[in-house]
């Protein structure tokens, strides 16, 4: 019972986390909308992969984290310059006719790799979960037990899964429902992906990045 307790906790928190609009689940119901619903199930799979990876490392690793901050630094910059790029791509798809797609979309690399390395330079997504581990750890709720480790990132997993799935599903149907323009699609999500770059930014300026967060852990729990 324990265990189905601490896997509901992890689908719970992940799939509440997935809820709100992100670079990866629009980009997910990007790929629905442009491409199909299986590139876009490939990228939900690898970008949760990463995900049960990092949730993985913050429970075991987390001395080894907390000496990365130049690392993760770079990876925080990396991540905005990508983000900017999906913004300026969705504006000039919005220019053209024909259904064209983001340019930082419209290659052959696998969107289950694609989702891989999106979600691997996204390091906010460790505080996050370090923070509810711990929370849950109070809790009594989870444990440091493999067993408890191992059902926890499942039910990240799967909530991370359906959380995407909102967007997969619901974006393509709301777009076919609508008949929307591809134009006035690509518009919306380049303004959503230029909105999450300047918040980005923000937190990188204003030191409340990954960072700042791993360093508080560490102040937390030195």
């Amino acid at each position: 019972m324990r265990l189905v307790k601490v896997f509901f906790w992890g689908m719970l928190v992940s799939f509440l986390g997935s809820l709100p609009l992100g670079t990866l689940n629009v980009a997910a119901m990007q790929i629905s909308v442009q491409e199909s619903i299986r590139n876009a199930m490939y990228f939900s799979l690898g970008s949760l992969l990463t995900e049960m990876i990092y949730v993985r490392i913050s429970l075991v690793g987390i001395n080894w984290i907390r000496k990365q901050k130049v690392l993760f630094k770079w990876m925080e910059w990396i991540a905005f310059g990508i983000v900017l790029a999906l913004a300026v791509g969705s504006f000039i798809a919005a220019t053209h006719e024909n259904h064209a797609k983001n340019v930082m979309l419209n290659n052959n690399m696998h969107r289950f790799v694609l989702g891989l390395l999106l979600s691997a330079i996204s390091p906010m997504q460790i505080p996050f979960w370090f923070g509810w581990s711990t929370v849950l750890f109070s809790k009594n709720i989870l444990q440091p037990k493999n067993s408890f480790y191992n059902f926890y990132i499942l039910g990240i997993g799967l909530g991370t899964l359906l959380g995407n799935c909102v967007f997969i599903f619901g974006g393509k149907y709301i777009v076919q429902r609508l008949n929307a323009n591809q134009s006035i699609l690509n518009l919306a999500i380049g303004s959503i992906f230029a909105i999450t770059a300047v918040i980005m930014l923000i937190r990188i300026l204003m030191h409340k990045d990954a960072v700042q967060k791993i360093s508080t852990m560490e102040e937390r729990t030195g």
